[in-house]
């Protein structure tokens, strides 16, 4: 395992993290979550990802019963959460980044997952009916407790990551270490062009979502279009389904694809998250996975990483035709 600064930070992650969205608490049961998690940590990942919307708080209650029963060093992997969605009835003060929200969410989390601190946490959304200075002084409060070691941000804009920096300078606090943004071979433009200037003045590391494009680039939907057990199946996921499966182009695109790991000897999803943990942007990648045997093939992105040639990356971009277009200075 590979292991990468959270930016400037002097976090260390594995370059391959594991997550828990959509899969703790709802898709399988807890003793394969326990299996996905010893897996993982054997090969060497240090970084497990939750928020405190992932099944409503269930997810957290899992991945903390199960970390109870590790015999684990806590100083020998990092957890997150994440606040913004709530985890109770959607009520005013329930939801959004709010002082009250950040600190009572924050401790639910602690308490769901029994740890006295968090590693990271994200704010999962930006709020635009909280001003960026109650958000960020509410973090610093809380680091200042010892509740948290750093913040983060995911899904926000490159322009509210600078505000929130910003007022961080201007205040004397510590501004977000870390944004968690979708990235895969089809999600390119933040990473790619919007955050270049997060990364050159600020240091900002990346913990990077959906390196499979929800499973689409791992391939197995082309064979079998069935999504039966799988987690564009599960109910209340439509719009993640219609989102992914909706595309045709992509799926020729995919098949290319396949062609060229087919070529390489290895599988499309471990060319697509060696494709994403190739550019030095990305701290780590979150893997998710509802089979140990999914994981396992997962984790051997990190043996395809010298495969990944320049020659290979062109015959990529041949494939894609996505490459964000950078400004002309």
């Amino acid at each position: 395992m590979e292991y990468r600064r959270m930016g400037k930070s002097g976090l260390q992650l594995s370059v391959l993290s594991f997550g828990s969205w959509i899969t703790f608490g709802k898709q399988i049961d807890n003793s394969i979550a326990d299996h996905l998690m010893s897996i993982a940590y054997d090969a060497g990942v240090n970084f497990f990802d939750n928020a405190e919307v992932y099944a409503r708080g269930r997810s957290e209650i899992v991945m903390g019963e199960i970390l109870k029963n590790k015999d684990w060093p806590r100083s020998s992997y990092c957890v997150s959460s994440k606040v913004f969605f709530g985890y109770e009835q959607g009520k005013p003060n329930q939801t959004g980044l709010s002082r009250k929200h950040i600190i009572e969410g924050c401790h639910a989390a602690l308490k769901r997952l029994q740890l006295e601190y968090l590693d990271i946490l994200f704010c999962h959304r930006p709020d635009k009916n909280t001003p960026i200075e109650e958000t960020v002084l509410a973090m610093n409060t809380l680091i200042q407790q010892g509740k948290i070691l750093y913040w983060g941000t995911s899904e926000w804009s490159s322009e509210e990551i600078m505000a929130a920096h910003a007022v961080a300078r201007e205040y004397r606090l510590i501004g977000p270490a870390v944004e968690q943004p979708q990235y895969n071979m089809f999600e390119r433009t933040k990473m790619e062009k919007d955050y270049l200037l997060l990364f050159r003045d600020y240091g900002m590391g990346t913990t990077i979502w959906s390196p499979l494009a929800s499973g689409l680039l791992s391939g197995k939907y082309l064979s079998n279009p069935d999504t039966t057990n799988t987690r564009l199946g599960i109910e209340g996921l439509e719009w993640l389904k219609e989102k992914t499966l909706g595309d045709q182009q992509k799926t020729e695109k995919i098949k290319q694809l396949k062609i060229i790991a087919n070529e390489l000897g290895i599988s499309l999803a471990c060319l697509s998250i060696a494709w994403c943990i190739r550019n030095p942007n990305v701290t780590t990648a979150i893997l998710g996975a509802s089979k140990p045997e999914q994981l396992e093939e997962n984790l051997k992105a990190m043996d395809v990483l010298p495969l990944l040639t320049h020659e290979i990356m062109e015959k990529i971009e041949n494939v894609l035709k996505n490459k964000p277009v950078l400004p002309q200075y």
